[in-house]
Formats: structure tokens, sequence, C-alpha cells
């Protein structure tokens, strides 16, 4: 059983961490939403938010930098495997 020191460090850690990943999540999977949709112009906007949000989660430690990475990389290449199937 954890001491209640560290309870009280996990539960600021897990407060902070918190908004960092949920905003990064919901930035993913609006860029998806689009990216399905087929509104290339916003889907490029859309994931280059999703970039910048995953980067700032994990420049604070929410998230772990491969995480980080192999979202940024399927992200961009659903955007561009769907930009090559409309021809852009």
């Amino acid at each position: 059983m954890p001491s209640a020191k560290s309870e009280r460090a996990a539960l600021r850690k897990r407060q902070s961490n918190q908004p960092l990943r949920t905003r990064a999540r919901t930035y993913v999977r609006n860029a998806r939403r689009h990216i399905a949709d087929g509104d290339m112009d916003r889907a490029e906007r859309s994931v280059r938010s999703a970039v910048v949000a995953l980067d700032k989660a994990t420049s604070k430690g929410a998230l772990h930098p491969n995480n980080a990475a192999r979202r940024k990389s399927r992200l961009t290449s659903q955007l561009s495997k769907a930009k090559r199937s409309q021809g852009i």
C-alpha cells in the first residue's frame, strides 16, 4: 500500500497531466474525423494542431516520447494516404 505522501504526489501529477493528455486525445480524434470526412484542408490544420498538442504533452511529461511519436507518425501517414487517394 502506498504511503500518504506518495498518494498526494500521484494525485498532483494526475491533476496536472490529465488535461494535457485529454487535449492531445481530443485533437487526435478531431484530426482522424476530418481525414475520414475527406476535408483535407481542415484535416491538415487539425493534424498540425494534434502534433502540437502531443509535443506539448510530451515536453511536460504527460506522455512518453515514443507514444507521442507513434501517434504523430500514424496520423501523418493516415493524412498522406487520404491525400493520395483523393489525388491531391
